[in-house]
């Protein structure tokens, strides 16, 4: 029991890490918890619920940013996203953890592509900015469903999609970002709790790993070259995707 707490702690310092610095904690934190033996749909749904402090901190940090986003309908984003994140949620809860652990290798592999080339797929967002209505549902419902449902690799999507409502102000990208996912998070905990399928006792170690790690790590990793710790993120990536290939294997 103590070599999984332990396990867990780590892969909550290293996923609040990579989640402060450059997203994909998620590539770590969820096979943690599948690796102790929780099954894959509750270690998804502990898996977005542990990183609601981290995305709250987050938060606190880009308060400036967000409160120049006058342009921004802000609130009613949220309200959208916490309803597009709720109807993922039911989507995750009423698949089976045979099902979703089929799913499960695509959508670590898909993440980790778009995680891997995000530059490329923001330019080309950009590109489609003038074709995209900003701030419109038609591209936050998916958004957030899809967060609800899996959550990984989440940040990048996000970053994506507010480049084609045509906004270019990093620091407020990255402030909506973090306020939207917890917005999301917030309704996951209420949604998976009332499913019961969040394991309090892992959540509750991950979590405080996530907030050391997002204080703490993010000026060791700043010290990383930016492709250095993106490669070393894709590689952790498309390896959690290969072993759940395997895993998949009669």
């Amino acid at each position: 029991m103590l070599l999984e707490f332990a396990l867990l702690f780590c892969a909550g310092v290293v996923g609040g890490m990579l989640n402060a610095v450059a997203g994909g904690g998620t590539f770590v934190t969820f096979p943690a918890l599948v690796f102790i033996g929780v099954p894959p749909v509750a270690a998804n749904a502990t898996s977005t619920v542990a990183a609601l402090p981290g995305y709250l901190a987050a938060t606190w940090g880009f308060r400036q940013d967000l409160r120049a986003m006058n342009d921004a309908p802000l609130w009613s984003l949220t309200i959208w996203t916490m309803l597009g994140g709720a109807m993922g949620c039911v989507l995750l809860l009423v698949s089976s953890n045979d099902a979703f652990s089929v799913l499960v290798p695509f959508l670590l592999l898909a993440a980790t592509i778009l995680f891997y080339w995000s530059d490329t797929f923001r330019r080309q967002a950009l590109r489609w900015s003038r074709a995209v209505t900003p701030f419109s549902l038609a591209t936050l419902l998916p958004m957030a469903i899809y967060g609800g449902y899996f959550n990984g690799g989440l940040g990048i999507v996000m970053l994506a999609v507010f480049a084609m409502w045509g906004m270019t102000d990093l620091h407020q990208m990255n402030g909506l970002k973090s306020w939207l996912s917890f917005a999301l998070s917030v309704v996951a905990a209420i949604v998976f709790s009332g499913g019961d399928k969040i394991v309090w006792l892992p959540c509750a170690v991950l979590a405080l790993g996530t907030i050391i790690g997002g204080y703490a790590g993010a000026p060791v990793a700043r010290l990383i070259p930016r492709q250095v710790l993106r490669l070393l993120i894709a590689v952790i990536g498309f390896g959690m995707a290969a072993i759940f290939f395997w895993r998949l294997m009669p």
